[in-house]
């Protein structure tokens, strides 16, 4: 039989669209700079990445080394280990009166990937995710990685970074497929109190077709509006519609590890597992053995990294309401700052605009942030509080001078 070769014209095009259409993590792009500064030579404070400085409770690792010595080191199921999916189980009923089934649950490489797993499993082609800005930087690249099409709700500083009952009607059209709350958030460390919670409730309660997913991971690193609540718990009628997103990484210092879990209806549960079959099927075996050793141990630790926490939070903020031309709202939670720096833009210094800033704070004072764009929040940086005090009191005096500078 002969063979026809095509006269079509050939397809050149090297990547496809969905790639082309993201962008790297800004947060790990900045802080890999800073640290290729630091190799060489410079004295570069990192203050850009989320990640915590404490080391991975002990107990933990032993649990983790047990488990390597015993031989567990071959696949599991592919949703995750059915005794860590229990854990996951008798922590939600335990910490936030959630009661869900082992269908209901999935264990992940990271709440990152929990997230991707339910926007393959939700997201069609043109279907709107709604996500109240600032936000995550990864929210919106992961939403388009799966063909939706972010839609944003802007919440500045006069809100406390918080959006309103009618911005979020305002928001939905008959194409809207998902709305995502992060409370406490990154990166504001604002949390939503619980009739804040129930008010937008009611008005997602008034258009049924919609999804909600609640990434929940910074709960326990929280001194505001306690205990915890979520949208569920504000209004418990959402129960089966809203997926629960959360993980060990910043709970326990784990992040590393890569375990996160989604607790949901059992038919999107199934169908994120399905997805996650194919793109990664288990998470690491090991991995999961530290995570129910932290689910099911000793939670005293938890309790002293974010009384740290909170004790840093209160000398940065402090500070930073010290200096002229910065506007700073103390957070509810998380190791997060989100101060407004509009009031030290110097167009004559070469200063237009968040980006320039956080390059000038590199450069003058060498310490490492993060832009506000970067969120969705133009002219405010992120300052991430995860190291020691002296640091931060080093980093303090820094910002105070370069600042003074601008100014002369």
């Amino acid at each position: 039989m002969a063979i026809t070769k095509s006269l079509s014209t050939p397809n050149t095009r090297l990547l496809a669209d969905r790639v082309e259409r993201i962008k790297p993590s800004p947060t790990i792009a900045t802080a890999a700079r800073a640290e290729e500064l630091q190799a060489a030579g410079k004295k570069i404070i990192n203050l850009s990445i989320g990640e915590p400085d404490f080391d991975t409770p002990a107990p933990i690792k032993e649990f983790a080394i047990k488990a390597v010595h015993d031989g567990h080191t071959k696949y599991t199921a592919v949703d995750g280990m059915k005794s860590l999916k229990q854990a996951v189980i008798n922590k939600y009923i335990r910490e936030n009166r959630l009661k869900y089934e082992l269908n209901q649950i999935l264990i992940s490489c990271g709440a990152k990937h929990s997230l991707y797993n339910l926007f393959s499993a939700l997201l069609n082609p043109g279907d709107e995710v709604i996500i109240p800005a600032p936000y995550w930087v990864s929210y919106p690249d992961m939403v388009m990685l799966a063909d939706g099409i972010p839609v944003f709700v802007t919440a500045g500083i006069d809100q406390h970074f918080k959006i309103t009952p009618a911005q979020l009607e305002a928001a939905i059209t008959n194409k809207t497929r998902l709305v995502i709350f992060n409370s406490p958030s990154n990166p504001s460390g604002m949390a939503y109190t619980e009739n804040e919670l129930k008010a937008l409730g009611e008005v997602l309660l008034r258009h049924p077709a919609i999804w909600i997913a609640t990434d929940d991971i910074y709960e326990h690193h929280l001194w505001n509006h306690r205990p915890f609540t979520n949208i569920v718990n504000a209004c418990p009628e959402l129960y089966d519609r809203t997926l629960v997103v959360n993980s060990v990484s910043k709970t326990y210092a784990m992040t590393g590890w890569r375990i996160g879990y989604t607790a949901g209806p059992a038919k999107i549960i199934g169908a994120m597992k399905k997805a996650q079959s194919q793109n990664t099927s288990s998470p690491c075996s090991i991995s999961q053995y530290a995570a129910l050793g932290a689910l099911e141990g000793e939670q005293a630790c938890v309790a002293e990294m974010t009384k740290a926490y909170k004790e840093r939070h209160d000398f940065i903020v402090g500070e930073l309401q010290k200096i002229p031309g910065i506007k700073c709202l103390p957070s509810d939670g998380t190791f997060y700052t989100f101060p407004s720096i509009e009031g030290l833009l110097r167009p004559d210094k070469g200063i237009t605009n968040d980006v320039e800033f956080a390059e000038y704070l590199l450069n003058e004072a060498e310490i490492a942030v993060i832009a506000g764009s970067a969120f969705g929040m133009p002219n405010h940086i992120r300052i991430c509080y995860t190291t020691a005090m002296e640091k931060l009191v080093d980093a303090a005096e820094r910002i105070h001078k370069v600042v003074a500078k601008l100014g002369s």
